[in-house]
């Protein structure tokens, strides 16, 4: 091998290794480190099913929504109209003896003399139901008071008897109770009787809130749906009647309208002028099931309103 040969192998030799200390001196590139150390995470929850309405919203809030039993639901600030919660808002459904507050604004409307004395008669008997009642045929009592048993009791002869008694009688009665629902844009509504016995007495959530609202501005409504009991004579024998929301004697709860409502076809009902927080909320429970649930609704909505209002007014915002 020649002297060049001989100088170019040193050479290489030479660089190669100069190299190859290089490369094994530098020190490892480091990844970037984005967690040091794992964390456990919690499995994620699955969603809730997303409610209908305002507030059925944030799925990370989903747990602190009330869970009510009730099929159509309505929940409405009533001093600036905002929307607190819904469910089946405009699903339209036999409103049992919700109609009953209907019946009261039409009887106040015509400002019929609330002294005159009406009689029970056969023409006040539920033949539709067959349901009972302690206003035995041949009753006499003021029109006054088979309002505040037809409000407070939800006494479907005193319902009746109002509504036969009405100029023109029960058709123009009834005549008038649609055109007033017409009159407050309650457009999912309509009424075929004074009592709520029949089905065909239908509505929604979402005009029922307009309902209650025009309730509201009745004195004599707003007294007599929320009494606790009356006493009257029937022949001749005292005959106390109870209210049939156990809510208005509860000290938790002020109640300036009420109103509750059951037929088979319709569940048990119930509407409700309240004080919440301080603020007035109209409720709307329609079609619950069981002896207590629109009970139970209601005092799920009182806790859930009154823990976000009192969090603050963003609180009760989607």
């Amino acid at each position: 091998m020649g002297k060049r040969a001989w100088l170019c192998l040193l050479l290489g030799a030479f660089f190669g290794l100069t190299t190859s200390a290089q490369v094994s001196a530098a020190p490892a590139k480091k990844k970037p480190t984005l967690v040091k150390a794992v964390k456990k995470v919690a499995p994620l929850q699955k969603s809730a099913p997303r409610r209908s309405g305002h507030l059925a919203a944030n799925e990370e809030e989903s747990s602190s929504l009330p869970k009510l039993a009730s099929t159509a639901v309505a929940v409405i600030d009533q001093s600036t109209g905002e929307v607190l919660y819904e469910k089946n808002p405009q699903a339209v459904l036999p409103i049992a003896s919700i109609t009953k507050l209907m019946t009261a604004m039409v009887v106040l409307d015509a400002q019929l003399d609330l002294q005159e004395k009406l009689r029970i008669s056969e023409e006040d008997l539920d033949t539709l139901k067959g349901t009972h009642s302690r206003l035995a045929i041949g009753t006499e009592l003021s029109r006054e008071e088979m309002l505040l048993l037809a409000l407070m009791a939800s006494e479907n002869r005193a319902a009746a008897a109002l509504s036969r008694y009405y100029p023109g009688g029960r058709p123009a009665f009834v005549a008038a109770m649609n055109a007033k629902a017409k009159l407050l844009g309650m457009t999912d509504t309509h009424f075929a009787d004074p009592t709520g016995l029949t089905p065909e007495n239908v509505s929604s959530a979402r005009d029922l809130v307009r309902l209650v609202e025009a309730a509201n501005h009745y004195p004599l409504i707003r007294e007599f749906s929320t009494a606790e009991e009356h006493r009257v004579m029937v022949r001749g024998r005292p005959v106390v009647f109870r209210n049939t929301n156990a809510l208005v004697k509860h000290e938790g709860w002020r109640i300036d309208v009420q109103k509750t409502g059951y037929i088979s076809e319709a569940g048990k009902c119930l509407v409700m002028q309240a004080w919440l927080a301080s603020k007035p909320v109209i409720i709307v429970l329609l079609d619950s099931w069981g002896k207590l649930t629109r009970i139970a609704d209601a005092n799920r909505i009182k806790r859930w309103v009154e823990t976000r209002l009192a969090s603050g007014p963003t609180a009760m915002r989607s």
